[in-house]
């Protein structure tokens, strides 16, 4: 598991490359990494653009999954129950990205946003 705190957006990609090298020493291959990658910079930008503090990060591989949690303390912003928008839309791409590559999304207690992504390298 590793985790950290994104105050900044120009510090963002620093911070994915350490959840990038995780993942690659932990046995997940590029489709994995692509994807985990894409979904953590989604939901990390939408926390620090609507909510306006720093995204606590958690990131997790276990057998066939790769677990992704975010959240700030004053985050209330994605809305997860709402249809995914279509990928063409003004707004709300991130979600449909987010939506598109995960197995399953849910908001937590806290109103964390924990997703699941399902490892392409388990289906081999």
């Amino acid at each position: 598991m590793i985790n950290f705190k994104v105050d900044n957006l120009k510090n963002m990609g620093s911070h994915i490359k350490t959840f990038v090298d995780f993942l690659r020493l932990s046995g997940a291959d590029d489709e994995d990494i692509f994807a985990s990658k894409l979904v953590s910079c989604e939901l990390i930008t939408n926390v620090i653009r609507h909510g306006g503090d720093e995204a606590e990060f958690t990131g997790s591989l276990s057998g066939d999954t790769i677990t992704i949690t975010v959240t700030a303390e004053s985050f209330k912003g994605l809305d997860i129950s709402r249809p995914a928008p279509d990928v063409f839309a003004e707004s709300g791409r991130g979600l449909y990205i987010i939506k598109s590559i995960c197995s399953d999304i849910e908001r937590g207690e806290r109103g964390e946003i924990k997703v699941i992504i399902r490892r392409h390298s388990q289906d081999k």
